[in-house]
């Protein structure tokens, strides 16, 4: 991976959109799709979508990631300055103390901060043994007083990211950031969308990123309705079974072993013949991919597949460690394979290849 490259997924995973405030993903989105795009496109809901008219006559196959990561909203400021908030997508309370993250006014002032709670040499035994209530917790921001925190420009509603930079771990292939999930996903539908646009395709591509997927999956709604797709493919990220303690039960992904082609999840059983003719690609191309089951999560497939009339869909994912923290790591040749096995899966998708997909 050139520089060039390193230096698009720094942008994209330092950029802060939390579920309903993806402004500035979308910029970048639009920055990087408008030259390749003959339309861009929103949903009411703000998801965008770049439209390429490879065959105008020939079938219509949506590509999404999503733009929010998880994060927080301010909810109430105390009398004493700290910030009280409300998660935005599932976070697990062990992985909130004592970490830093950056509040984003409504007029794009940035603030630092740290989450906190009471010292552990007051908590009883059985409290410090147990995960700390995320009720309990705030975010200092070196405020004394409401209307000092009121004078900044901070309000109840406001945007909390975790702060974290992009950075390779010790010159190695992998990549460690805030956001992977989903800003890989977004950067895969970029890049598919920029090769093609150059190189052709037989059909109508509507690459893009959604909205608020970790709140319900709900921009997918919005955006499959818009574009009325007959082929839709979710490109997010899904979890890695190679750190200590990790069973195949949980996972058998392993980073930089390929994409993660996701059989099953808990919002949704992909399409077999549109999941088998993916592998076929896969398999003539001696493309890696890692076949995967996500029991305990979702992506935006789950609700692609079931709007419009139903829409033959799949998950593709890039396996990930640390999901849903301050910080996680992926593989670059994950996502290099990603865009590969995506932008060649689309490549074949002509109308009589649908035709048959689609067929019963």
């Amino acid at each position: 991976m050139d520089k060039k490259e390193e230096l698009f997924l720094k942008e994209l995973t330092d950029a802060r959109a939390v579920p309903g405030n993806e402004d500035e993903v979308r910029d970048l989105f639009k920055k990087y799709a408008e030259p390749h795009a003959d339309k861009m496109m929103f949903d009411g809901l703000g998801s965008v979508v770049a439209r390429h008219d490879g065959d105008k006559e020939g079938p219509r196959v949506l590509i999404m990631g999503h733009m929010d990561e998880v994060g927080f909203m301010v909810t109430q400021i105390t009398e004493k300055g700290f910030l009280k908030f409300q998660n935005l997508g599932g976070w697990w309370s062990q992985v909130l103390l004592a970490q830093q993250v950056v509040i984003k006014t409504s007029e794009g002032k940035l603030f630092h901060g740290v989450i906190g709670c009471k010292p552990p040499h007051v908590l009883s035994a059985d409290v410090r043994n147990k995960p700390y209530d995320r009720d309990e917790m705030f975010i200092d921001i070196g405020a004394t007083s409401d209307e000092e925190v009121k004078s900044w420009g901070i309000r109840p509603g406001d945007m909390v990211t975790p702060h974290t930079e992009f950075r390779r771990l010790n010159d190695s292939k992998y990549m460690m950031a805030k956001a992977w999930d989903n800003r890989i996903g977004t950067a895969v539908s970029l890049k598919v969308l920029e090769t093609l646009a150059t190189e052709g395709h037989p059909n109508i591509l509507f690459a893009g990123s959604n909205t608020q997927e970790e709140v319900g999956l709900r921009g997918a709604k919005t955006s499959t309705h818009l574009t009325k797709p007959d082929i839709a493919f979710a490109l997010d990220t899904g979890t890695a079974g190679d750190t200590p303690g990790m069973t195949a039960k949980e996972s058998t992904s392993i980073l930089g072993e390929g994409p993660q082609i996701i059989i099953y999840d808990a919002s949704m059983i992909p399409h077999k013949k549109l999941r088998d003719f993916v592998l076929e690609v896969a398999d003539e191309l001696e493309i890696p991919y890692q076949l995967e089951v996500i029991a305990g999560g979702g992506t935006d497939a789950g609700s692609q597949h079931v709007s419009n009339d139903g829409v033959p869909a799949l998950a593709i994912t890039v396996a990930t460690r640390y999901l849903h923290s301050h910080t996680s790591v992926i593989h670059e040749d994950d996502y290099l394979n990603t865009v590969k096995l995506v932008t060649e899966v689309v490549r074949r998708l002509d109308k009589d290849t649908v035709a048959k997909l689609t067929a019963y």
